[in-house]
C-alpha cells in the first residue's frame, strides 16, 4: 500500500515552519522541488508563500525552463522571481561554484522579501547518494552523517521537509495529480559525482531507505559528540569578538571533540560559513598545543596563559571592504559614524600610536580590531580607546558559539 507523501510532508512543513508567517520555497523545476511546491500551496492556508528559481545560465534553454516555473507558481497563486547567476572564474570546482551562488541568491532574495526561511527539495534519495559520495571521499562523521532538516548559513534558514519522501514515489504523486516536471539532462551525466552515486544506487540494487536510515543513525552519533563538545568547552571566554579556549579541558579531550571545539571558535571568530579543511586543522591543533601560534582560515590561535586565545588574523581584517553601515568583515556593526567616515581595520602602522599594550589585546588582534577612518585618517580605535558618539556590536556572542559547537 502506498504512502500519503503529501500528508508526510505537510507534517513536515508543519513541524519546521508551522510557526513561521511566511516561507520561501527554492524550485528548479524538477519533480522533487515541483512536488514540494505543489503541497506547499496547499499547506500554506493564508501563510505568504513565495517561489525562487536560480538560472545559472549553464544550459541552454535554462531560461525557458525558469520561466516554465514561473508559470506553474503563478497557477498556484504564488509569486515567483527568477534569480540569475553569471559565473565570475573559469576557476575552481564549477559545482561548489554554482550550490555557494545559488545559496546566496536565494538567501538574499528571501531577506528582501522579509522571508525567515527557505525550503529545498531535498529527498531521501540525496541523503542516500551523499553518503555513497562523501564514504568515497573518506568523509568523518559529519560527512557520513544526514542531512539536517534544517540548519542556518548565508543568513538564513534552510529547510528540507521532504528528507522522508523518495523520489520516485513523489513522481508517482505528479504523475497521479497530472503534473508535469523537468528533467534536467545533466541528471545523466557520469562526470559529475551524484549521477555516478545514483547509477551505482540502482546498478546494486541498494536500497535507498536503508542508506537513509544508516545516515541517520551516524547523524544521532554526531549529535552526541557535540554534546560532548560543549561540555568540553563550556568554560570558554569571550571577549571583545574574540574568545578564550580552556587548554586544559581541550587538551585532554579525544582529538574529534578538540577538532570540533575549535572548528566553531575559528567560525565564530571569522563568520565563515564553512569549516577549515581536516588535514589543515589538525596540523594547527598539533601546532598549537605544542605552544606555537598559528594562523588558520582566518583565524589565529594564541597559547595565552592557561588558555588558547582565538582571535582574527590582522592580513584577513585588512582585506575586508572598508564600510559606513552594515556588518564589517562579517563580525562588526557599528553606530554612530559621521558623513565620510568608514569603519575598517586598525592594521599595524597605526599601533605605534596608541596604547594598544594597554588594552589587553594581542598585538596582531589590535591591528584586526575596527577602527574609524576618513580620508586616509585614523578618527577613533574604538577597541583601544572610547571615543564619543561610537558604538560598536560584535555579531555573535556566546549563545552563537555554543550553536556552531553543536552546528552540523
Amino acid at each position: 500500500m502506498s504512502r500519503d507523501v503529501a500528508a508526510l510532508i505537510r507534517s513536515a512543513l508543519d513541524r519546521l515552519a508551522g510557526d513561521l508567517p511566511a516561507l520561501g520555497l527554492a524550485v528548479s523545476g524538477g519533480g522533487d522541488s515541483v512536488a514540494l511546491m505543489q503541497v506547499a500551496a496547499e499547506w500554506a492556508q493564508g501563510r505568504r508563500v513565495m517561489v525562487a528559481t536560480v538560472d545559472h545560465g549553464l544550459r541552454e534553454g535554462s531560461d525557458a525552463e525558469a520561466e516554465d516555473v514561473a508559470r506553474a507558481a503563478r497557477a498556484l497563486g504564488l509569486p515567483h522571481a527568477i534569480l540569475l547567476w553569471r559565473r565570475d572564474t573559469q576557476a575552481g570546482n564549477l559545482m561548489a561554484q554554482a550550490r555557494d551562488a545559488r545559496l546566496r541568491l536565494l538567501s538574499g532574495w528571501a531577506r528582501r522579501n522579509e522571508l525567515p526561511a527557505v525550503a529545498l527539495g531535498h529527498t531521501a534519495d540525496d541523503l542516500a547518494e551523499t553518503l555513497l559520495m562523501r564514504l568515497a571521499r573518506g568523509s568523518g562523521v559529519d560527512g557520513l552523517s544526514a542531512m539536517a532538516d534544517w540548519r542556518d548559513a548565508f543568513d538564513m534558514r534552510w529547510l528540507r521537509p521532504m528528507l522522508g519522501a523518495g523520489r520516485a514515489e513523489l513522481r508517482d504523486w505528479l504523475r497521479a495529480r497530472d503534473v508535469g516536471w523537468i528533467d534536467d539532462p545533466t541528471n545523466d551525466n557520469a562526470d559529475y559525482d551524484r549521477v555516478r552515486a545514483r547509477q551505482a544506487i540502482a546498478a546494486l540494487g541498494l536500497d535507498v531507505s536503508g542508506l537513509a536510515r544508516s545516515a541517520a543513525h551516524i547523524a544521532e552519533a554526531r549529535d552526541a559528540l557535540a554534546e560532548y563538545a560543549a561540555l568540553v568547552s563550556k568554560e570558554t571566554e569571550f571577549d571583545r569578538g574574540s574568545l578564550i579556549l580552556p587548554r586544559g579541558p581541550l587538551r585532554d579531550a579525544p582529538p574529534e571533540i578538540r577538532r570540533r571545539i575549535l572548528v566553531a571558535a575559528c567560525r565564530w571568530v571569522t563568520g565563515a560559513d564553512y569549516p577549515p579543511r581536516r588535514a589543515t586543522l589538525i596540523h594547527a591543533l598539533e601546532a598549537v598545543l605544542a605552544q606555537g601560534r598559528v594562523t588558520l582560515d582566518g583565524a589565529m590561535i594564541s597559547p595565552t596563559g592557561s588558555g588558547l586565545r582565538v582571535t582574527r588574523e590582522a592580513a584577513a581584517a585588512l582585506r575586508a571592504p572598508a564600510v559606513a553601515d552594515g556588518p564589517w568583515d562579517r563580525r562588526w556593526r557599528v553606530a554612530g559614524l559621521e558623513p565620510g567616515q568608514r569603519l575598517a581595520a586598525l592594521g599595524v602602522d597605526a599601533l605605534s600610536r596608541l596604547p594598544w599594550r594597554d588594552s589587553g589585546l594581542l598585538r596582531d588582534e589590535a591591528a584586526a580590531s575596527p577602527a574609524i577612518w576618513q580620508d586616509g585618517a585614523l578618527i577613533a580605535a574604538p577597541l583601544l580607546r572610547d571615543h564619543p558618539g561610537i558604538a560598536l556590536r560584535p555579531l555573535r556572542g556566546a549563545a552563537d558559539f555554543r550553536r556552531l559547537v553543536k552546528a552540523h
